[in-house]
């Protein structure tokens, strides 16, 4: 993690002003399993607190750590008590059936590039590109990851690079100044991908401080 910060303060102004406020890199990481992956549907589109209080809900029924068979023993009314909805339900038990069956392979996954591991887990209902990067990051440990359709990281792409352009570039001319202030433009995936290419190869620890840097509880 030492050689990743310093690649960043070395490489980025910007990057080196935002981790000298936030301090060291502390993420936190979960074991590439299963469960981990069962937490994560459950932790869709929640706060943390009730996606805490849901998870333990359910692992409780289900067992803990959280097992495909555990899951498949479960009737939908069980799950729906444990506070999940009819959809995440079904996202769980389209992952246990799958897992079971062979057909999601937890032991692949790290020795698969990146990309692979994204095609794998996606194959799974309720699984999308977000939430396998999130795996990658947090679970895998892959230090190379930029999730552009993350709303934390264009904010704060937006809000730390954009933002200060646009104002260098709107002194020139009042009107510009005037429209500038008129919405929120976040960056496209092209940019994003400008912006963080002298983070490489640690790009994920970047996205790190950068969600730090609007306070964003980080996983």
């Amino acid at each position: 993690m030492r050689r990743a910060v310093t690649h960043l303060k070395k490489s980025d102004p910007v990057m080196r002003a935002i981790i000298k406020r936030i301090g060291p890199c502390r993420m936190q990481f979960s074991p590439p399993e299963f469960h981990s992956l069962a937490e994560s549907i459950v932790y869709q589109q929640l706060n943390g607190r009730a996606a805490e209080t849901i998870f333990a809900r359910f692992a409780a029924l289900a067992g803990d750590p959280v097992t495909p068979e555990g899951i498949l023993k479960l009737s939908d009314e069980q799950m729906r008590a444990a506070g999940l909805s009819k959809q995440k339900a079904a996202y769980l038990k389209d992952l246990a059936a799958k897992t079971s069956s062979g057909h999601l392979d937890f032991t692949r996954l790290p020795d698969l590039p990146d990309l692979e591991v994204v095609e794998h887990l996606t194959q799974v209902k309720g699984i999308g590109v977000w939430t396998a990067q999130m795996f990658l990051m947090f679970t895998l440990k892959r230090e190379n990851v930029l999730p552009t359709g993350d709303f934390g990281v264009r904010m704060a792409m937006c809000r730390h690079y954009l933002e200060v352009q646009r104002k260098k570039a709107a002194k020139k001319s009042a009107a510009a100044n005037k429209k500038s202030k008129q919405k929120i433009k976040l960056p496209t995936p092209e940019q994003m991908e400008k912006i963080a290419k002298s983070w490489e190869p640690y790009r994920s620890v970047a996205c790190w401080y950068l969600w730090r840097s609007l306070d964003t509880k980080t996983l």
